[in-house]
């Protein structure tokens, strides 16, 4: 399952989003406006920033809009 913490407003957000609803691939919103979804992201990740992409079939974790979407496209 992908998992993406994101943020309302946030243009690298957006860019991902639109690149995951173009390729029609499923994933699962979470929000950091969110306490739970912040405190899952800092705990995950390590830092708060988003884009912050969870692949949880291939135990991937990882921020950047543009690395995102170049490992979206691996799959």
């Amino acid at each position: 399952m992908l998992l993406l913490y994101k943020m309302e407003g946030c243009p690298y957000c957006q860019k991902v989003l639109d690149h995951l609803e173009t390729k029609n691939i499923q994933f699962r919103s979470l929000d950091i406006s969110d306490s739970v979804n912040m405190d899952e992201l800092l705990h995950l990740g390590g830092e708060d920033q988003v884009p912050f992409l969870v692949d949880t079939e291939h135990n991937a974790k990882m921020y950047e809009s543009d690395d995102i979407i170049e490992y979206l496209e691996t799959l």
